[in-house]
């Protein structure tokens, strides 16, 4: 925050003029209903406690954007915004990249420029803390563990991160048909190897022969993409027990929302451990949440920081399937926000869906800023202010604010001085995080990896007769027999000797049913 006074320009007018816009903006964000504050207009050189700029608490489903440069206080406005949906009962899912965000779990610490920042923006400050968990992806760090199977995963975003082309994902497509038509199990990636190998080892190669194969040159691209989809720390992140996404989506027992924030600082070196994870959790979520259309309140808002991470070299299958995600998840009631420096960090297919814009002050200083700050100001509505000169003027905690009304249309562009966080701006230490985790009721569900039996243990242990089917099944000396008719994919699988093992060790299920849904992710009855 800043303890000076910041001087938004203005489009040059007369005295009443500018007395008039400013009305106007302030009119712009007078809701009638339920509406998050985010601090008072600036304006005219003054910060105008009286003009609340609020955003309605409906259109936080329509997604949005919090941008700035380093050091401008992104992470606060996010924290801002989160802590005030918690208050009115709606989950959030926060991405702690730098690991700055567990404090929001503690009240925050009064001092002198908190309370001046609450005399500016006429607004009462009193020190709260929010229910939060803490998770870790694949354990990896503070926090509960979230890992999912490689079978729920699925095989379209499995090829989206590995960066396989349309034959190569065909491949894999039909490797996890294979595997969930026989009930095999693919836990982890060491499930997947063993697949992959069997399909193209002598005794193996003829089951998918009735649709293709599996060619050996595909399956060393997919073999050695693993390898390095391993090295990235994704070995940890497949397993079991298997996250139930619907965790995201508790309230506390006194009906605020519960702040699930996910550690991320172990893994901000592996961007595509976190892009993989927010993959499978959006479309987890769109599989199984009904469509809500338009609604009071959203059902879980995520607030995504360091979002160049995201998109930070990602093939264009990722940035599409994204971009779908993002359209269609509004409709069932999950909100998603951006929290990066620039809005060019974000491709513009997404940026077009993000009704909600903070946007804090950006810099100037190289001609590559200059062309960003120009980019920036055209992703703006037509406004009263020089938003160029604005921008680069802002002070830490200020921002330039447009949402969407209540009606659905953008609100005037307002120069903003934001409110201070309630809770503790800064994180929590290592020894109270950890206390924390080991006191959620997750914990004990979640904590402890568990390597079941699945389709690696399984094929090592098929007995000899059954690796060998061609010596078993023509001996010696036995007359030639007259060639047959090509077996059909479902004959080969149910004929199979593979087949009629595993049905005595798998039982019930191979009889499962196995939905995938648009995103190829798979979902079991939980």
């Amino acid at each position: 925050m800043s303890d000076r006074e910041t001087v938004p320009p203005a489009t040059p007018a007369g005295a009443d003029s500018l007395r008039d816009e400013a009305r106007r903006i302030a009119a712009g964000y007078a809701f009638t209903g339920p509406a998050l504050d985010l601090g008072a207009l600036l304006w005219d050189g003054r910060c105008q406690a009286g003009a609340p700029v609020r955003v309605p608490l409906a259109m936080l489903n329509r997604h949005g954007l919090v941008a700035g440069a380093t050091g401008t206080g992104k992470t606060k406005t996010l924290q801002l915004i989160a802590e005030q949906l918690s208050a009115r009962g709606v989950p959030v899912f926060l991405a702690d990249v730098k690991g700055d965000l567990s404090g929001i779990a503690r009240p925050g610490q009064p001092d002198d420029r908190v309370r001046q920042r609450a005399a500016e923006v006429g607004r009462q400050w009193t020190p709260a803390g929010f229910p939060a968990e803490f998770f870790a992806l694949g354990g990896l760090g503070h926090g509960i563990p979230v890992r999912a199977t490689v079978t729920s995963f699925g095989p379209v975003l499995l090829s989206k991160v590995l960066r396989l082309n349309q034959t190569q994902e065909q491949s894999l497509g039909l490797i996890f048909h294979y595997a969930d038509t026989k009930g095999l199990e693919l836990i982890d990636l060491k499930d997947l190897r063993a697949v992959v190998a069997f399909l193209t080892s002598d005794e193996g190669k003829g089951e998918l022969k009735g649709i293709g194969g599996l060619s050996s040159a595909t399956a060393g691209v997919i073999l050695r993409s693993l390898t390095a989809f391993e090295a990235q720390g994704m070995a940890d992140f497949f397993g079991e027990p298997e996250f139930d996404t619907a965790g995201f989506l508790r309230t506390a027992e006194d009906g605020r929302g519960i702040v699930s924030v996910l550690e991320l600082p172990a893994v901000q070196e592996k961007p595509q451990l976190f892009s993989t994870f927010l993959m499978w959790l959006l479309a987890d979520l769109f599989h199984d949440l009904p469509e809500v259309g338009d609604v009071d309140k959203p059902k879980l808002v995520f607030f995504l920081d360091e979002a160049h991470l995201l998109f930070d070299g990602a093939s264009r299958a990722f940035l599409d399937s994204i971009t779908q995600t993002v359209r269609l998840i509004r409709s069932k009631g999950v909100g998603v926000f951006f929290v990066t420096q620039t809005p060019k960090d974000v491709p513009a297919e997404v940026l077009g869906q993000l009704g909600n814009r903070v946007q804090h002050a950006l810099r100037a200083f190289t001609p590559d800023d200059e062309k960003a700050l120009a980019a920036t100001v055209r992703t703006f509505p037509r406004s009263a202010y020089d938003l160029e000169e604005v921008l680069t003027g802002l002070g830490t905690g200020e921002a330039v604010v447009t949402v969407l009304g209540e009606n659905g249309s953008p609100t005037p562009v307002a120069a903003t001085r934001l409110r201070a966080p309630e809770s503790l701006m800064g994180p929590v230490d290592a020894a109270e995080l950890d206390q924390a985790v080991r006191a959620s009721s997750l914990h004990d569900r979640y904590a402890q990896a568990v390597d079941r039996e699945s389709a690696y243990e399984r094929l090592s242990a098929r007995p000899p007769e059954e690796r060998e089917p061609a010596r078993r099944q023509s001996g010696a000396g036995a007359p030639a027999k007259a060639p047959k008719e090509e077996p059909s994919l479902v004959e080969q699988v149910v004929g199979s000797g593979m087949f009629r093992s595993l049905a005595r060790s798998v039982g019930t299920q191979i009889g499962r049913e196995i939905t995938r849904s648009l995103f190829g992710t798979a979902r079991r009855r939980r």
